[in-house]
């Protein structure tokens, strides 16, 4: 933008953020190293190789923008360090005091709703409009009133209410509307439990997942090491404005305009009621392949063979009666060993959706304790790895002792990010990616993650479980998903003994001693004075102190974007589309996973092509997320998703098309190219819940490079379509009750669009 300005002869100084900006930078660390007590210096090296031009680029926006803070790698996940550090609940700006409020271009920033600070995920195409000061518009939203009642029984997680509620809320219908959880089960609620809820928000569909500030609200603040002064000027100003829950005080009614939040015992009236008996939630998990599919721990055996026969689907594989027993044997690293369908190869401990929970972790630290104690062992050839949202999880995990338990089950640190639940798994050993492709083997991952779509957590792994992190222990343990722990033993102690499920899970009260005497104020305050100092590989990056940037035009990480190089002082009109190609036709779910850039550089796609014919070597690929900042690597890896499925493939699984003038199979990107260059427009034909998932704005921006001027669908995720819109593609909606099999479209037709 800033180089924009200049081209047209004005002042660039006046491109900078308008309201404050914090960047931490968390997606870019990749699971290379695991089961090492170095594996946290070894990660952050290769990740430093491999970022060092994106790095410095963020480095020298730091000084270059005013009101931007840059938080180095290696700090945390910005979910958790917004929690713990970030979140201000009241600004205090020269004496005037306002309620906090934050927009963020994930969308889990809505986990900072758990704390009472509205907030909800954006594309980064609206989030740079807020930055530049421009108001955000939204319609008024239907608010869905959540009442909890009750107490979680003895054993139950915050992981197993969350997919509980995920999976209520999904069913209820919540996409566009605020949620507001409220009653007397609020008081049994820690708030990392509440984050934990609220952070799952867009697997639930609700714009936020709102928790009212109370009690355990200033309790957390101050153990999180916020000031006592600090704490007092919060409860003060949001007393003084009717917005602090007393859930422990009676109160006489109050008139209709004071009921938002003051008293439990009040009458809310909201769009429509929700309610749970939190002693109804039980142990579970979800997947295989969608967040919302939760299944009951208890009915996962069945649940996982009934997937086996399924028609391939959210809840199938479709593998053959006579197949579904074959046991694929090898040798890892001169050791016996075998795969079977539901075996675990990914066992991680990942993600701010339950890393920011200290009981899930201490919770998964004795799972793994009474393991050792018992003799029971993680397979060598699972992939296990432990990645915090914070260094504060780091400093309760040694204080209780329980580290050593997990590096003794292959659950060292390997890093302070996201990891393996936005795909950065990293490479699985030879020896077993070997026997899963060579004998066709449905392998799982287990992960404490909140997104289990197709193709995401690891391109071998097509069953995809969410679990939480004591769970993902007692997994790998067991080694298959195909276990049902009720009945069949995890293994085999040093005793000669089987060792059951029961024998290895700590009860409620052994997991709220271990937070009680391990969690304390000062590891906050320790962690974060430290957090904008960075580490010794940032500090060293010497970046340029200009305050326009230095484009390299042989880079491949960082490209000069051409959204602004032909901008002119009046802007174009709208147009609409003539003659149109369809470039794809999709039926529903859709996910910004199978259209952005995400995950690994498949090594024959049209990306891979690009960076071997810039001479990059394929161990140098490094992941799309790494390579967001080059635009032309960013459109050769738009509708990439090995597990795209294309109907004008009829049936095939994969990232390529039909090119229509000919019927030539082409990759996507390929095709567009081609479509291109002949001066034809495209669009996309889409089901429902188009453009679901992360709020990434590459799958906007990705789809406009290649040339899609519309998507027509049956309805869209509201972030993406808001970036549809952002970047100048027409997001329409068939009329109610109809889609394109309805219309008898196959994708084969031209189509033309008038604009009014």
């Amino acid at each position: 933008m800033r180089d924009a300005m200049h081209k047209l002869g004005s002042d660039t100084s006046k491109i900078n953020p308008l309201v404050p900006v914090d960047l931490v930078i968390d997606h870019s660390v990749q699971v290379d190293v695991t089961r090492s007590e170095n594996a946290v210096q070894a990660n952050m090296e290769l990740e430093f190789q491999r970022n060092k031009e994106r790095f410095s680029f963020l480095k020298w926006g730091s000084s270059a923008f005013r009101n931007m803070l840059v938080v180095p790698p290696g700090s945390g996940i910005v979910h958790q360090v917004n929690l713990e550090y970030l979140g201000r609940l009241v600004f205090n700006t020269d004496g005037i005091l306002y309620p906090d409020s934050v927009v963020g271009t994930d969308s889990h920033t809505t986990m900072i709703d758990g704390l009472g600070v509205a907030g909800w995920g954006v594309g980064g195409i609206e989030a740079e409009a807020a930055m530049l000061g421009q108001p955000m518009s939204m319609v008024l939203p239907g608010v869905v009133g959540f009442q909890l009642s009750g107490k979680l029984r003895n054993g139950v997680t915050a992981t197993d209410l969350v997919l509980t509620v995920t999976q209520m809320l999904r069913k209820h219908g919540v996409v566009g509307k605020f949620v507001e959880f409220y009653g007397n089960g609020m008081g049994e609620l820690s708030l990392a439990d509440r984050a934990t809820i609220a952070n799952m928000s867009p697997e639930y569909g609700a714009t936020m997942g709102f928790f009212p500030v109370d009690h355990v609200t200033l309790q957390y603040l101050k153990l999180t090491g916020r000031s006592d002064e600090t704490v007092a000027m919060i409860e003060s100003y949001l007393r003084a404005n009717n917005m602090f829950v007393d859930y422990d005080e009676a109160r006489t009614f109050l008139p209709l305009q004071f009921f938002l939040f003051k008293t439990p015992q009040q009458k809310r009236v909201y769009s429509s009621y929700l309610e749970l008996n939190l002693a109804e939630v039980e142990p579970c998990i979800s997947g295989p392949k969608r967040p919302h599919d939760r299944v009951p721990l208890r009915e996962m055996k069945a649940d996982w063979n009934s997937c086996l026969n399924n028609k391939v689907g959210f809840k199938g594989f479709a593998v053959p009666k006579e197949a579904q027993g074959k046991v694929a044997k090898f040798s890892f690293h001169g050791q016996p060993a075998e795969l079977k369908h539901g075996s675990v190869v990914i066992a991680a401990i990942t993600s701010c959706t339950n890393t920011s929970n200290p009981s899930v972790m201490l919770g998964a630290g004795l799972v793994a304790k009474k393991a050792c104690e018992l003799g029971l062992q993680v397979k060598p050839w699972i992939k296990t790895s432990l990645a915090p949202g914070s260094g504060v999880v780091t400093k309760y995990l040694l204080q209780s002792g329980l580290q050593e338990y997990l590096n003794k089950q292959g659950f060292h640190i390997v890093g302070y990010g996201c990891t393996t639940c936005i795909g950065n798994s990293g490479d699985l050993d030879e020896s077993v990616a070997s026997a899963i492709s060579e004998n066709d083997i449905i392998a799982a991952a287990v992960l404490s993650g909140n997104r289990n779509f197709e193709g995401r957590v690891h391109a071998l792994t097509r069953a995809n479980y969410l679990a939480s992190p004591p769970l993902v222990v007692a997994y790998a343990l067991a080694g298959t998903v195909d276990i049902d722990f009720d009945k069949e033993p995890i293994g085999t102690g040093k005793d000669g003994k089987s060792v059951y499920f029961n024998d290895i899970w700590p009860s409620t009260e052994e997991v709220a001693e271990a937070v009680q005497s391990s969690v304390l104020p000062n590891m906050f305050k320790s962690t974060y004075e430290a957090i904008t100092k960075g580490n010794p590989m940032w500090n060293q990056l010497s970046v340029p102190s200009s305050t326009m940037y230095s484009w390299d035009p042989k880079s491949t990480y960082i490209h000069e974007p051409p959204y602004f190089k032909n901008m002119t002082m009046e802007p174009p009109g709208a147009h609409g589309v003539k003659d149109a190609y369809c470039l794809l036709n999709f039926g529903d779910s859709i996910t910004t996973d199978h259209i952005s850039p995400a995950g690994s550089i498949h090594k024959d796609s049209p990306a891979a092509k690009f960076l071997l014919d810039h001479g990059v070597e394929r161990k140098d690929f490094n992941s799309y997320g790494s390579r967001r900042g080059n635009d032309e690597v960013m459109a050769r890896g738009t509708f990439a998703n090995i597990r795209l499925v294309n109907k004008l493939l009829n049936g095939e699984v994969g990232p390529k098309t039909i090119h229509v003038p000919t019927g030539e199979k082409l990759y996507v990107f390929d095709a567009a190219m081609r479509y291109k260059d002949a001066g034809h427009d495209t669009i996309v034909l889409a089901g429902a819940e188009y453009g679901s998932g992360s709020s990434r704005d590459w799958a906007a921006k990705g789809p406009m490079l290649l040339g899609v001027k519309a998507v027509i669908a049956k309805s869209f995720e509201r972030i993406h379509r808001s970036n549809l819109v952002g970047m100048g593609i027409i997001p329409l909606c068939f009329k109610s009750g109809e889609d394109a099999d309805t219309l008898g479209l196959t994708g084969h037709e031209r189509y033309t669009i008038d604009l009014p």
